[in-house]
């Protein structure tokens, strides 16, 4: 039933980006008069299909085969690798015949539609399921409560937040953003003094590694009331509601955030005891924690939150969609300069399918549905043939050249490309294998 669940939000979820993704190209090509010959949602490998209809000169679709999908533009080598129309005069209908700039777009707008629904998707939750983050002034009133690892890079509790890489953030959220994990620099004040500690650019990997301690900086005096318990996760299981006051944790006192999120963080997979005041009534509630320790409450501190206003749900929303991709960026930079092993970074659909997790929680398949979403329109964008980004290298030669790239030649590199997307696809299949039975 778990591997059912994963493979279905999977499906789910690539369905979806991969449809938008299509659209987009549709759309554009559409909007400047090529002819789309096909759109289909998976493929119709070896011409079979579940179901298809034709409208105008476009046929429409869903193929057997749940590994993608196309959009066939008349007079564009993709990979269908349906070459026979090239050997006839161009038409004023087809993709080859247009000018270079239309035909940029035509490539760019797939891309595009994955990186508005990413953000979408994140200033959505923003706006619906946190509703209010907490500021940096805020936490500054009584200073930041400081991990291990925070402490082995520099950091004290009870330091308060200026900067991140020089500029001064708002959110609370932003001080430790993933794109900071890679390599950067916070500037803080301590009693009097302003002290700038350097973030190592392996962070990310130590914070990985870090278990219980995998996080930087907490607030203090984060008071453990309830404000909102999640659905279908250990907290709601055991009963514990909204206005709880969490004041125990087994024989674990005087509760601060980082306290609980550390205990937590240490016992997945345990039940733990806590106790909690509700109206006025000591009460004992038994958790059953996740493989995570993740308990599925949000509390409520003695800060006066801000309400995440809907421009401000996108503004941030945004903000964290551009920090994934430049933490991609980096990422993968140091897998191609082989300071990262390929075999530990690259995943396929199994490797997907097990972030998504055993249990069907929709904010969080949409927040990973999202991030996939962000990854897809960057890996796109690589400068690779069979890649968006091969077909956009090519259109920006022509547009500063002035010379355009023959049919043969855009053949020949749209084969090339398919066999190293192949490859990646073999090798990302092969590493889920080992993991999976490692």
């Amino acid at each position: 039933m778990n591997a059912l669940i994963m493979a279905g939000q999977l499906l789910l979820g690539l369905s979806l980006l991969i449809f938008i993704h299509e659209l987009g190209h549709f759309v554009a090509a559409r909007m400047f008069g090529i002819r789309v010959d096909k759109f289909y949602l998976f493929f119709d490998a070896y011409d079979r299909r579940l179901c298809r209809f034709k409208i105008g000169d476009t046929e429409y679709g869903i193929g057997w085969l749940p590994f993608g999908g196309y959009c066939k533009i008349a007079g564009m080598v993709d990979e269908s690798m349906d070459t026979e129309s090239l050997k006839k005069e161009p038409q004023p209908y087809e993709y080859r015949s247009k000018p270079a700039w239309q035909r940029f777009i035509v490539i760019v707008a797939g891309v595009f539609m994955n990186l508005v629904v990413g953000v979408f998707i994140f200033a959505m939750l923003l706006f619906t399921r946190e509703r209010q983050y907490l500021s940096v002034e805020e936490v500054n009133r009584d200073g930041v409560q400081v991990s291990a690892l925070a402490q082995d890079l520099g950091f004290e509790t009870g330091d308060r937040i200026l900067a991140v890489n020089g500029r001064r953030v708002h959110r609370f959220d932003d001080v430790q953003n993933l794109r900071l994990l890679f390599g950067g620099e916070v500037t803080v004040k301590r009693d009097s003094a302003t002290l700038t500690v350097k973030i190592p650019s392996d962070t990310y990997k130590r914070l990985a590694s870090a278990g219980a301690e995998g996080y930087l900086f907490a607030p203090t005096a984060y008071a453990l009331e309830i404000d909102t318990v999640l659905d279908n996760l250990p907290a709601a299981a055991a009963g514990l509601r909204a206005g709880d006051r969490v004041w125990r944790m087994d024989s674990l006192y005087g509760l601060t955030f980082g306290d609980f999120r550390r205990y937590v963080r240490e016992h997945p997979m345990q039940t733990v005891s806590v106790g909690f005041i509700r109206q006025g009534d000591s009460l004992t509630a038994r958790v059953v924690l996740d493989s995570s320790g993740y308990v599925g409450v949000l509390s409520r501190a003695p800060y006066v939150y801000t309400p995440y206003s809907f421009a401000a749900s996108f503004r941030y929303g945004a903000k964290d969609a551009f920090n994934l991709i430049a933490a991609n960026a980096k990422g993968l930079g140091k897998v191609v300069t082989g300071k990262e092993k390929a075999s530990e970074s690259i995943q396929g659909p199994i490797g997907i399918a097990t972030i998504y997790g055993a249990q069907w929680i929709w904010p969080r398949f949409w927040y990973i549905t999202g991030m996939i979403s962000l990854v897809l329109a960057f890996m796109n964008l690589l400068p690779i043939p069979g890649l968006d980004g091969g077909h956009l290298l090519f259109t920006v030669y022509e547009m500063i050249t002035r010379r355009k790239p023959s049919d043969a030649f855009l053949e020949r590199a749209q084969q090339v490309g398919m066999l190293l997307l192949m490859a990646l696809m073999i090798f990302a299949f092969g590493n889920d294998l080992m993991r999976l039975f490692r």
